[in-house]
Parts: C-alpha cells; structure tokens; sequence
C-alpha cells in the first residue's frame, strides 16, 4: 500500500491525460504529490514513413506499422510531438519514490497507462489508480486503493488499434486507386457511411402516395361545459378501414386491397353526403396512462439529448463534457452504464424532495440496469459529482457547460421521482348518411366512423424535473396533453365543422447525428465512446454532409459504399462489425486471445473464410467508372464521381453537379434542368492577335475565360510528346463579379486574357494589376496598393497609378467601411453576445464579435439557425490554439537521499 500524504511518504508521481484534470487533481492532493499531465496518448503506431525507425523501413510490413507474419507484433513510436513532454515525464520519475498512473479508467485509458509505463520504465513501485469522478473523497479514496494494471484490457484495446490501422491502411490504398485520391475507410467509419447512403438509397427509391381523409369537429351540445368540442379523423366507411400513411408501401402502392383509398374527389363527395348527418358516440375506452422516469445518462444517450435540446454535434457534447468531468462537475463521460453508486442515488433523493417534495418520491429508491450488451457495469452512469449535487445555479458555470450540466443533473434528479399518471381515452363516433335532415335514401346510407384519443395527466410525478426530446418533431412530448369532454357511449353529437384533408406520405427521415448513434448502437456498432469521432470523421472527410441537422451523404459517400459493398462486402457488414466488437469484448474478459483473432481477421480461416490481405491484393476486376457510375432512373443520364467532384454524363455531354445538392433531389427533372442550363463552354470567337479560339466556361471555382490551344503534331522521329508539365499552358482568367457567363463577349475576354496588365513604369519599375484572393490590387516591386473595384484593373491608368502609391498604405482591419450583417440571428448561449451572419474574403461566415466561423456545406445563409450557429462557434473556439501549458505540482517537499544500506 502506498504511504499517506505527507513528508514521511517521500514524493508521488501521478500522470493524467490532460492538464485541466491535473490541475483539479493536484489541488485535492495536496503536500507530498507532483501531478503532471501526459496530454493524451504518448506514443502510437507510426503515423507517416518519416516515423518509422530506420532499422525496420526495409521490412515489408513497415508501412503497416504491424508484424502481420510475427504475431502481429505493433511497432510503436513515440508520438514526434510528445518526445518533450516524455522527457519532461522522466526527469519527474526521477524525484520520485512512487509513480501513480491515474489515466481515465475504460480500456483507452488502461493502453495510455500501460504505454506510460513501457516507454518510462520505472524502478519505483507503479501503481493504478482510477476514479469516475474527480471530488475530493474520490481522489483520496483511489490512492488509497489502487490497483495492477489489467492487460486484458490492455490487449483489447491494441487489438482494437491493430484491426483498425490493418482494416486502414490496407483498404484505403483501393479508394485512392479506384475512386479518389487521399480518401480513407475506416472498421467502423464506413459502416456509419453505409447507414447513411443506405437510407438515402431509400429515399431515392421512395415513391410518395396521396390520400386524403375527413377532418371532423363535433360538438357535444353541453352549453356548461369547459370543453365541448373535440376533433376526429375519418377511420371507417361502410366497415372498410381509411387508408392512413402506414398502409402504403415505399412504392406508393396499397399494402392491402381490402383498405379503401380516399382520393380528392371521393373525400369531397363523402363530406357533402355527411352534411347534416347526426352522430353518437359508440365506444368510450379508458385506459389508466403511466410513465415511468428515464434511466440516469450513458454516454450514447447524452449525446442524442443533447443534439436534440441543446442543438449540440456528438463531438462537441463530448468536448463540453470532458470539461465537466475534469473540473470536477460530473462523474465520467464514457460509459455504457445506467447504474447509480448508493451515495448518488442519496444525492438525487434528498434534491427531488427539497425541490418538489417528499410526494414526487417513491419509497423505495430505483435501480436500472443496461439493456446494451457488454456494457461496462463497473463504471457508473453520468451524473453530477460528490455526495451532495450542486443545482445548476451553485456551480458558477456559464454558457454551454451550464447548459449540458444543466441537462445532466435535471436527468439524474428526475430518475429517482415517482411515475407520471394520467388516463388515455379513445373515443369512436359512428354516423350514418342520409339520416333525417339529410339527402339521399336508406340504399345510399354511408356509415362512417371517426376516432379521436385524448391524454390527461394527473400527477406528473418526474416530468415536473425532466421531458425527453424526440428525432421527430412531430411526435407528442411525453408531458404533453389534449383533453376530451367528457363522453359516454350513446352521446349524441352534432359535425360543427366537416373537413376534406389532403396527404402525401413521406419517405424515411434521413439521420441526424442523434438518430445515427442510437441506430449504431441498437445494432451494437463500435462503441459509444467512439461515436463522436466517428461522426466528425465521416463529415470531416466529405462523406457526409449537414443541411439543417439532417446527415446527408454525398455522392462520393456513394462510390465508396458501392465499392465496399461489391468487392469487400463482408467489411462493411453489419453484424460482422457488430461480431468484432464481441471478439474484442472477448478479449477484455479473458475469453479470447488477441493474436488467433487478428490472425482469423487478416488472412482468413479457410474454407472460404477470406481474410483482408486476401480482398486487397486482386483489385484487376473492380471497374472503377463502373463503381462510380449511378443511373437516373428513367433516363439516359448517368451520375458519375470524378476526380474532381460529381458530374451528369449523358452520351459524352457533361454537366457538373452543385455541391450542396443531396442525391434524392437530384430528379430527372432537376437533371434535365441542369442540362438545360448554359454549359458554360460559349465559343466567343477568335483573338486576331493569336487566330485562338476563346471560350466561356464554368468551371469548378466559377466562370472563366480561355483560349483553346492548337494540338501538338506528333514527333516526326517517333519520340514522345513533350510532357504534359513542359507543354505550353492556355492563358486563363476568372470572370469579374460583374459579369455574367451567358452575356460575357469576345472583347471583354481579350481584355480579362491580358491580366495581370502592365500599367507602365513608376520610377524605373514596372507596374501591373492584377487580381488576388483579396481583391483587385497594384504592384510595384514589393509594394502594393488595393483597387476600388475589379473594373478598375482594366482601367486604371499610370498617374492614377502614382497618386496611390503617393498615399500611405491602410494597416490592418478597417481599410474599408464595414459591411451590414446579412442575417441577425440572436444571443450566442455561451458568449451572450449577438450573433450575425455576414460576407467574407472566403464566403459567407457567423460571428459573436470575438470568434469567427465559416458556414459548411450544407449551411446557407438564409436557411442557418441561431443554434447552429451556435454549434459552429463553439467548435471553432474548441479547435482555437491552447495555451501553452505548465506542469502542476502541488506543494511537495523536497526528496531526501536514499540512506545507504
């Protein structure tokens, strides 16, 4: 057991992860302990050739970073930007008598503690020491109890690490090959793809019904009472039950013939015949309603929650909850758990009846348990820290980490409150047609029903403290109520108002980040802790996109998925995903071994059992125009991903695809549309100074002119063509901002062909205007001055020239009056400052005064919400340079030699 604190003990080295944690750390240690960060992960497996030692860049395995044909041995390198803080580490382990490896306590953090102490190689007794929260006691608590390190969990972890650099670095070779350069594919990164490809694939192949129903208003009469009117909506005609959104299939066909399809005409004609009908009330079925609280967070549902309240991005909830946590606020934020630690389900008690009272508290506390497999029991769920919780409003937080710690603590509170109770009424209103009063006769009577259903709550219980959020927003809120009169069967009731309603069924929603991590996990892909980089690596790399919260995937997200899916089906099948995560689950409990598994993995089992090396190494067969090449369902136009962006193919005739546009708008409408528009390449005639033909055309950073150079005769020795780098290049030119692609003429493409234009000569040196990415500006050897507008570039002349390099040159921001916002969006939630929408150099971008963020694809300028925007700030200010960091040492004696023996 290690020595207390104190001088006697000597000194302690406790390493964390990041240095906020060892800053909260070291203040509850106190005397005797040195607490230094590692900051994150010190070593890994080589990142480029550059990191590989010399003694090991002749084997063939090097660039893997792994020993396939040694046990899947992994070549670990310290990390080029640790080696100072490693040797910062080591100079710390040499003044010390113990060393402490307090890393997060899931297996990531057991690999970081396992490589502390392989690449330290400390002489003094190591120690493991974990907590899920950082409080006093718990600090206190784990150096008193540490632990060995658990190489289970350890050879998990690099099993993890290993299947995902082989699963890397050996497919993502094919998609540079095949598809475009620089992409990659990830173990679980392309299934994540595939889910989000697969339900656009849906979305495509959807085809919408209409059918329409009868909205009715009946009146009960009841002059007395609160509510005497109510709606209903057409269920049954002459026994035949109204078709309804769920009875079509994605084809837009009737999934039973015995449904009766209501179109237009046949919904008006049956209002008219129920005008004046009477109606009574057959059945009143009532159904006591209850609702039991929501299980304390894990980490998978923080994340939905906050997407859907707080309008957070996966990552970002992570990042805001990783300061919580490491400032003492909340318990871990990686787990998979629901289960609360005895003092904590205290805690959540005694705040439920000091704030609602001891009626919204059962008498007996609530325990849950995890419906995900393998989840990590011995961790605790997410919930505030200590023995006794602070309300929001005692933690002094502000901005987004009183938000999310706001949403935290409302939870844990409200799972330990009693039910809600209410009662769910559903009432059916049968009527008949030619009823007296009413046209027709008895043979053409229709009967019809109606339903309607109603909710009241009568003791919210836990609602009172927290409401879940829904994926749809159309979906009723669990506190949420619609009150029925009071009805009995046999009532009489009369149609105050008779409504034909037109609908359209609506095709599968696409996935938010919210809704894409409960469907990863519900199909047990990956794990929660991973999710966020997941997301952020699937939108980082331009397989997918956001419009709105939607997750929409671009078409180079289908090539991808079309390749994997033909040619390495098995790598992005979900349950062989899903069965990975058992074999490494496997592995963490001592059921596996490592080195079979990885074996199994990447040169297969026999017997037809194809492993990765297998799948990679004939890549002859795949057709990579093939694989990129997507149809237009009923027409001859082709959507095909090129090197540089989607294109429409139709018999050779090319037309570029908008970046922002998702594949299920792309109709044949809209790609006819797209035909039809001018194709960019305008023949404008011929320069008669060169006897070259000029052109207009669009192209992929906007319209431009340029002249189409003769073709080069071939050699008449029969060597090569001059290579492509040594050939002559055509003069180009961006078309100004003032001009227009269908209007430009030769004679202004002659003049935009000579920029940049000389101007003349000021003092012996040569002036030209010429055109950069901050504007139309002169130059004069290194000396520069900015133009009025990009008109001026042609125009411009060698005194105006000489009066602006008389002025002295404008420094820094302010050079021109500030431009209006193009949108005012509201108060940012976590700087409190208003936040805008305006037009920079590099486009459109939001702003609080202090932090700028440029919109995405995806984002426009008219369409962006203040909490987007808010998402956009707030990962700006988390990627903005840190502070240059120092250790903490907490106050320590001085270490005495060893006495002699």
């Amino acid at each position: 057991m290690p020595a207390n604190n104190g001088n006697a003990g000597g000194t302690r080295l406790v390493i964390v992860e990041s240095p906020a944690k060892a800053k909260t750390i070291a203040g509850y240690l106190g005397r005797g302990y040195i607490v230094e960060s590692s900051i994150g992960h010190i070593r890994d497996l080589p990142e480029k050739a550059d990191d590989i030692p010399e003694k090991y860049k002749s084997e063939a395995w090097a660039r893997l970073g792994v020993n396939v044909d040694h046990e899947f041995e992994p070549l670990y390198v310290v990390n080029p930007d640790k080696k100072a803080q490693v040797s910062k580490l080591k100079q710390l382990l040499k003044e010390a008598d113990e060393l402490y490896l307090a890393t997060d306590e899931d297996r990531e953090g057991e690999a970081i503690a396992w490589h502390l102490r392989e690449v330290l190689k400390p002489k003094i007794p190591v120690h493991r020491m974990v907590f899920h929260e950082i409080t006093p006691h718990a600090i206190r608590d784990a150096v008193s109890n540490p632990r060995d390190l658990d190489l289970r969990l350890v050879d998990a972890q690099e099993t993890r690490r290993i299947l995902d650099r082989l699963y890397g670095y050996e497919v993502s070779p094919v998609l540079w090959k095949k598809v475009k350069p620089r992409l990659s594919a990830g173990r679980v990164q392309s299934v994540a793809t595939r889910l989000v490809v697969e339900r656009e694939r849906e979305r495509l192949a959807f085809t919408a019904a209409g059918y329409w129903d009868l909205q009715a208003l009946f009146d009960t009469g009841r002059a007395g009472d609160d509510a005497r009117t109510f709606s209903a909506t057409l269920t049954g005609v002459n026994g035949r039950r109204v078709a309804q959104g769920r009875d079509f299939a994605s084809t837009g066909r009737l999934k039973s013939p015995d449904i009766l399809h209501l179109d237009e005409a046949a919904a008006t004609a049956l209002a008219g015949r129920l005008a004046g009908a009477l109606y009574a009330v057959r059945s009143v079925e009532r159904k006591p309603y209850t609702r039991k609280p929501y299980a304390p967070f894990r980490t998978t549902t923080l994340q939905q929650e906050a997407s859907r309240k707080l309008g957070f991005s996966a990552k970002y909830t992570m990042q805001v909850a990783q300061r919580l946590y490491e400032n003492g606020f909340i318990t871990y934020m990686r787990t998979d758990s629901v289960t609360l630690s005895e003092t904590a389900v205290a805690a959540a008690r005694s705040q439920a009846i000091k704030l609602y009272g001891a009626a919204y508290v059962p008498d007996k506390p609530r325990a849950y348990t995890s419906k995900v497999k393998n989840a990590q029991e011995a961790h605790e769920a997410i919930r505030p820290s200590g023995e006794e919780f602070r309300t929001p409003g005692e933690t002094g937080l502000s901005g987004d980490t009183f938000r999310l710690y706001e949403l935290i603590w409302q939870r844990t509170v409200a799972s330990q409150m009693k039910d809600a109770v209410g009662e769910s009424v559903s009432v059916k209103v049968a009527g008949t047609s030619g009823a007296a009063g009413s046209a027709g006769t008895a043979e053409d009577a229709v009967e019809v029903e109606f339903s309607a259903t109603g909710r009241t709550i009568t003791f919210h219980g836990f609602l009172r403290a927290y409401v879940e959020g829904a994926d749809d927003p159309a979906t009723d809120r669990d506190d949420s109520e619609k009150r029925l009169p009071t009805l009995s069967e046999g009532d009489r009731l009369t149609a105050a108002e008779l409504t034909a309603l037109g609908h359209s069924t609506k095709p599968p929603a696409r996935y938010t980040e919210a809704s894409l991590v409960k469907e990863l996990e519900d199909r047990e892909i990956g794990r929660p802790s991973t999710y966020a980089s997941i997301i952020g690596t699937i939108l980082d790399r331009g397989y997918v996109f956001k419009k709105g919260t939607a997750l929409v995937p671009s078409f180079l997200a289908f090539a991808v998925v079309n390749l994997l899916e033909q040619h390495f089906g098995n790598l992005v099948d979900y349950d062989f995903t899903a069965e990975m995560e058992k074999v490494l689950d496997d592995i963490a409990n001592d059921r596996a071994e490592r080195v079979p598994e990885l074996r199994r993995f990447y040169f297969g089992a026999g017997d037809g059992d194809e492993g990765l090396k297998e799948m990679v190494t004939d890549l002859g067969e795949i057709d990579a125009k093939e694989i990129s090449s997507f149809p237009i369902r009923g027409t001859d136009i082709v959507i095909r991903v090129g090197r540089y962006g989607p294109y429409l193919d139709r018999d050779g005739a090319r037309v570029n695809i908008p970046e922002d546009m998702a594949p299920d708008d792309l109709t044949a409408e809209k790609a006819e549309e797209l035909f039809s528009r001018p194709s960019g390449d305008r023949d404008l005639g011929v320069d008669p100074a060169t006897g070259r033909r000029i052109v207009a055309k669009d192209g992929r950073f906007g319209p431009y002119v340029t002249e189409i150079l003769p073709e080069e005769p071939a050699p008449a020795d029969g060597r090569k063509r001059t290579k492509k780098a040594d050939a002559p290049k055509p003069r180009t030119s961006s078309l100004f901002k003032t001009m227009d692609l269908d209007t430009v003429t030769l004679e202004q493409a002659l003049m935009l062909l000579q920029l940049p234009r000389v101007v003349g000569r000021i003092d012996g040196e040569e002036v030209t205007a010429q055109n950069g990415k901050f504007g139309p500006y002169i130059k004069k050897g290194t000396d520069s001055r900015s133009l009025a507008s990009e008109d001026d570039l042609l125009a411009v002349t060698i005194e105006q020239a000489k009066e602006l390099f008389a002025q002295p040159k404008p420094r820094g921001r302010g050079r021109a009056a500030a431009a209006p916002p193009l949108r005012e969006l509201g108060e940012d939630p976590n700087s409190k400052k208003p936040v805008v929408v305006k037009e920079g150099r590099f486009g459109p971008y939001v702003t609080d005064g202090e932090t700028n963020a440029s919109l995405r694809k995806g984002d426009t300028v008219e369409e962006i919400t203040l909490e987007r925007a808010a998402e956009l700030l707030a990962d700006r200010r988390e990627r903005a340079p840190a502070p240059k960091r120092t250790t903490t040492r907490a106050r320590t004696t001085t270490k005495k030699p060893a006495a002699k023996s």
